[in-house]
């Protein structure tokens, strides 16, 4: 049976499956985990409580990486991937050919992406921090709007950027946090 919890209705839902394999999803993502008659809603797991604190810390700029007992399964590729994204500095970012150089992979820049795409914990594992090689916002599961609400939330809470907070990612916070 998976526990699972929603931070805010429409936008995210926490899975907690037996074995720990753990996923957070923005709510019509790509490849979003899709609640099974069997999955009980829980909000009072304490992996749930702890993930709400810290999201509430990391919006009031408190927090820039999350520590939380998450699993993410995939691949070895995929793990490799997903590791090298968490050494991204909260408010900067990378490329998708830099993240693959980093790896070992400068020639699988697409299999990168793919892996990237496919980052079962979006958000804890900053995968919205990786850009297309001109700089430009490309390929977030969570959708282009998101991405770049979160990238301005980072700047503009970071040493990475002035960026002044606009309305737009005032409200995708406080939104966020209910």
């Amino acid at each position: 049976m998976t526990e699972q919890s929603h931070l805010r209705p429409g936008e995210v839902t926490l899975a907690l499956p037996e074995g720990f394999d753990a996923g957070v999803y923005f709510i019509g993502q790509k490849y979003e985990a899709k609640p099974r008659p069997d999955w009980v809603e829980e909000d009072h797991i304490p992996v749930f409580t702890a993930l709400r604190g810290q999201l509430a810390r990391y919006f009031k700029g408190e927090l820039s990486t999350f520590d939380l007992p998450l699993a993410p399964r995939g691949t070895p590729f995929q793990q490799r991937v997903w590791e090298a994204l968490l050494q991204i500095e909260c408010g900067a970012t990378m490329t998708y050919g830099k993240l693959a150089d980093s790896i070992g992979y400068s020639s699988s820049v697409r299999a990168v992406g793919a892996a990237v795409g496919r980052n079962p914990i979006t958000l804890l594992i900053p995968c919205h921090r990786v850009i297309g090689a001109d700089g430009s916002l490309t390929g977030y599961a969570g959708g282009l709007e998101r991405k770049r609400a979160l990238l301005l939330i980072e700047k503009t809470h970071s040493n990475h950027g002035d960026t002044k907070s606009t309305e737009d990612t005032e409200q995708f916070k406080l939104e966020f946090a209910r």
